[in-house]
């Protein structure tokens, strides 16, 4: 069996001083993948203490120079565009049209971040004296510890790890230990880009291993900047841990995604969204739709429809045009059964052919492939949602879409934020005072209008607030303050000390103008 390996320093790590254990195809459990090798806290350390020593001299190397390595990750990946989204397919599940586009969201990443190795502008600032100049430069942070979800092996991290290097610091990455071949491939094609040894470090580490790692990494003063994807649970210990350094992590947390549907929407474009913006990835994405918010006087009519999508859609083998695949994990599953137990009795559940997982004894019609050759599930839509219910403030991350009714835009609004989340969000509708007004009030850092709550552009801000991060950004020109410190320089070439706001008040006042004493 092969083993797959951190990569500290750029060498393959010996050992597995955290454990080893499969890794199988989540859509054919009996097809091996490798053994994940994981490290420890102490590599974690090791990585960060590699990275800090390497980090100076990559800050030196200019930053166009900085942005050419990303090209070149970025037409690695190119010329193993298929390998990598087949691999991608074959580790999660994700269907294969999702993982082409996921590995597309990497090259576009790195075209963005090239040329940003050209604009990693600062500022020249007027002064208040004579004869000064002042400047403002962004400066790398240092070494930024990247940990990220399963669910998007190579775009999140891309997302991070790029923008990172560009700016001049180090990076080690700690993946999800549940894709490791992923991992391994998308460190050996950066490795392969020219990053000098040490600058760029993968390891595998289950969670309690890398929480530990950090904070002994921290109180060395071997890590600057923490970036996390994932649970707001996690998020916050986070949050707490890189507090206690006074630094500010980037987190990109859970969601709750309301997708607003207006009297006035084009029903069947409401639909087509709310399918894969709640059962894309099989739900397992961050934005994922968790409740749809429908008018009451188009709420049958809206109903009647998307049951009718869901029932039809494709649903199995992942290499195949689906909706969606299996579960990431089999860690995935015990916890998605027990938010279908979140089911009220004043709620009606929606199934087409069942609940829960599918198998021959609980089958699913139109099934692609052989469902009990997987972690597959049924889609699940649940009606008449209200906004104390469990179920409507949980983020539920599986294939489950709530459904919840309004008669006021004010309701539909106190809906749409009372779970406390605000990562994406959605509505549907052709008036355009309806789109402001929803836009103004949604507590959301992202808002579609007549789209899904599901995507992604390398160029534009990606992240939210409340229970779904810090008010941190990716992606675009935003995440570099995430990765970069100002620095403020003025130079004054009088030839004497000039005291700034003192010279000013030494300036004699109108001597026909005095205010009463």
């Amino acid at each position: 069996m092969r083993a797959i390996r951190s990569l500290v320093g750029g060498e393959p790590v010996d050992g597995a001083p955290g454990g080893a254990f499969t890794i199988s195809n989540p859509a054919r459990l009996d097809e091996t993948i490798g053994e994940a090798h994981l490290g420890d806290a102490s590599t974690i350390v090791e990585a960060c203490r590699i990275a800090g020593m390497a980090q100076p001299g990559w800050a030196s190397t200019p930053a166009p120079e900085r942005g050419r390595v990303v090209q070149h990750f970025g037409r690695l990946v190119e010329d193993n565009f298929e390998a990598l989204a087949r691999a991608i397919t074959r580790e999660i599940g994700k269907p294969i049209r999702e993982s082409r586009g996921e590995v597309q969201e990497v090259v576009d990443t790195c075209n963005f971040f090239l040329s940003e190795g050209r604009r990693l502008y600062g500022q020249t600032v007027p002064s208040e004296m004579p004869d000064k100049q002042l400047f403002t430069f962004r400066t790398p942070v240092g070494v930024a510890a990247i940990v990220t979800a399963g669910n998007f092996p190579v775009a999140v991290p891309s997302w991070y790890i790029v923008p990172a290097l560009v700016c001049g610091n180090a990076v080690v990455w700690k993946p999800a230990e549940y894709t490791p071949a992923i991992a391994e491939a998308f460190s050996q094609l950066l490795l392969h880009a020219g990053l000098p040894p040490g600058v760029f470090s993968m390891v595998l580490a289950d969670g309690p291993s890398t929480f530990e790692g950090l904070e002994r990494a921290l109180d060395a003063g071997h890590v600057d900047k923490i970036g996390f994807t994932g649970s707001t649970e996690v998020g916050r210990r986070i949050g707490e841990l890189a507090g206690r350094h006074l630094q500010t992590p980037c987190l990109e947390l859970g969601g709750k995604n309301p997708l607003v549907v207006m009297p006035d929407a084009d029903l069947d474009l409401a639909v087509e969204g709310a399918l894969f913006s709640g059962f894309g990835t099989a739900g397992q994405r961050c934005t994922s739709l968790g409740t749809v918010i429908v008018h009451t006087d188009v709420h049958d009519d809206f109903l009647e429809r998307f049951s009718k999508a869901v029932s039809q859609a494709a649903i199995g083998d992942p290499t195949t045009d689906v909706l969606y695949g299996p579960m990431i994990s089999a860690r995935f599953c015990e916890r998605f059964e027990s938010w279908l137990g979140l089911v009220r009795p004043h709620h009606t559940v929606l199934g087409s052919t069942g609940t829960g997982r599918i198998t021959a004894s609980n089958p699913r019609q139109g099934f692609v492939g052989d469902p009990d050759a997987g972690l597959f599930f049924h889609p699940t839509i649940v009606d008449g949602l209200r906004a104390d219910d469990e179920l409507a403030t949980t983020e539920t991350f599986g294939p489950i879409v709530g459904i919840a009714t309004f008669e006021t835009f004010d309701e539909a609004i106190s809906l749409a934020n009372g779970h406390g989340y605000g990562l994406s969000s959605s509505i549907y509708t052709s008036d355009p005072l309806s789109v402001f007004r929803f836009r103004e009030r949604i507590s959301a850092g992202m808002v579609s209008v007549n789209n899904s709550t599901s995507g992604a552009e390398a160029h534009l801000p990606f992240g939210g607030n409340g229970r779904s991060g810090n008010g941190s950004r990716q992606s675009g020109i935003w995440v570099l303050d995430q990765f970069t410190r100002w620095q403020s320089m003025n130079w004054d070439y009088s030839g004497h000390l000039q005291k700034a706001q003192m010279d000013v008040a030494d300036v004699e006042a109108d001597p026909a103008f005095r205010l009463a004493e």
